[in-house]
């Protein structure tokens, strides 16, 4: 990493974001945390800014771009419509269909669409799984509202992912929100605020369900519990 002389002067201090200003950290590889409140990508350079002064990184020296956790707010996980199984069902044919767990299923959903199937993202995206329109042809969706067709391509593309990464959940998410294209050129997470947020808010989704789930099989009768 190459700092400019007037940055590695900057007192700790200078490190400190304004109060209510927005922030991020660049994580770099070697471990080491600034606080930001600006970057862009120039060539092969991130230009940092930083309050009091700006430093600029090779990208490779860049690990990661996280939000500033004070600044992300992640809402306790809605559930399925009760009054309505459809969905659930659904999303259970699919799970069993291509053996992806139902509540990773879910967890997408919940952060796509909120269980809308007529939603549509200023991206194109569409439907309960937002797919765009040729991942859904590729997939063999022809209706992409239809909440069925939309499960079933979204759940498929789901075990392509997981196959492609070997499991990797967050590489999974990432590739699925930025494209594997994305994942592909960073050979990680994309530095992304979009994609950073997605990963960590499915993930705690699933985190969540998976543990209700497990809490609910423990308490049926007959567990011995």
């Amino acid at each position: 990493m190459r700092l400019k002389p007037a940055a590695l002067l900057l007192p700790p201090l200078l490190l400190l974001t304004a109060p209510g200003a927005r922030a991020e950290y660049v994580v770099l590889r070697s471990g080491q945390r600034l606080h930001v409140t600006g970057y862009q990508l120039n060539g092969e350079k991130y230009h940092l800014q930083l309050v009091g002064g700006s430093v600029d990184v090779s990208a490779q020296d860049v690990a990661a771009i996280e939000p500033e956790d004070v600044f992300v707010s992640v809402p306790a996980p809605p559930q399925p419509p009760a009054a309505d199984p459809l969905f659930r069902n659904l999303i259970a044919e699919a799970a069993s269909r291509y053996g992806v767990d139902a509540e990773l299923i879910t967890s997408v959903i919940v952060a796509e669409s909120n269980f809308d199937p007529k939603a549509v993202s200023r991206k194109n995206a569409r439907g309960l799984m937002q797919l765009l329109p040729e991942t859904a042809r590729r997939l063999g969706v022809k209706d992409i509202y239809d909440p069925a067709q939309n499960i079933d391509g979204g759940t498929r593309y789901l075990r392509d992912l997981l196959k492609m990464y070997d499991g990797d959940l967050a590489l999974t998410l990432a590739a699925y929100n930025a494209g594997p294209g994305a994942v592909q050129r960073y050979g990680r997470i994309p530095p992304y605020n979009e994609t950073i947020k997605y990963v960590r808010a499915i993930r705690k989704t699933y985190a969540l369900r998976k543990s209700s789930a497990d809490k609910a099989g423990s308490d049926a009768p007959g567990t011995g519990h």
